[in-house]
């Protein structure tokens, strides 16, 4: 007598796919997972005020070719005393 599927499986028993489609599959889903954690998080940042050094980097390289690319404590320093008017300039509000 057949089984319930027809094909020789249960009706309740499961899949695995163990192709390399279903590995390319999951891989694809981890990647738009990384994507999205990375615009959040950057997204997040940015409403805190945190600067964006990866950002910084990437504008840099596109835009300044030939300028250096500061170190990330170099940046995160011009990005201070840029917010808070470092170097004896005083507080800056507003």
């Amino acid at each position: 007598m057949p089984e319930p599927g027809g094909d020789g499986r249960d009706v309740d028993s499961r899949v695995v796919d163990t192709s390399d489609a279903g590995a390319t599959a999951r891989a694809d889903w981890r990647q738009r997972i990384d994507d999205l954690s990375r615009l959040v998080l950057r997204g997040g940042r940015r409403v805190c005020g945190i600067p964006d050094y990866e950002s910084y980097v990437a504008h840099a390289r596109r835009h300044h070719p030939d300028a250096p690319v500061m170190s990330f404590e170099q940046f995160f320093r011009q990005r201070l005393d840029a917010r808070y008017g470092g170097r004896g300039g005083g507080p800056r509000c507003c």
